[in-house]
């Protein structure tokens, strides 16, 4: 199975999946805790500045970002090792 990343909170008592996913018994896991936004407020730049960079990567990683595949590549970087 390859690497994949899954939104989830912390009920109170366990960590819960926000969408489903099977996953097989004693599959290891990773779990990183994501910082919350601090209770005080945001000026508005800044408030502007957050908003506009998490459209940007929701364009950037959207359901509708096309794939690429290899052979659109104009020069093959002789430095990168395929996987």
């Amino acid at each position: 199975m390859s690497i994949v990343s899954l939104p989830a909170h912390f009920d109170g008592r366990q960590i819960c999946l926000d969408e489903p996913f099977n996953i097989d018994m004693d599959t290891k896991l990773i779990v990183t805790i994501l910082p919350t936004l601090p209770t005080q407020k945001i000026d508005n730049e800044h408030g502007d500045w957050l908003f506009l960079s998490g459209q940007r990567l929701e364009d950037a990683y959207g359901e509708n970002e096309p794939e690429y595949s290899p052979d659109l590549l104009k020069e093959v970087n002789p430095n990168y090792e395929a996987r």
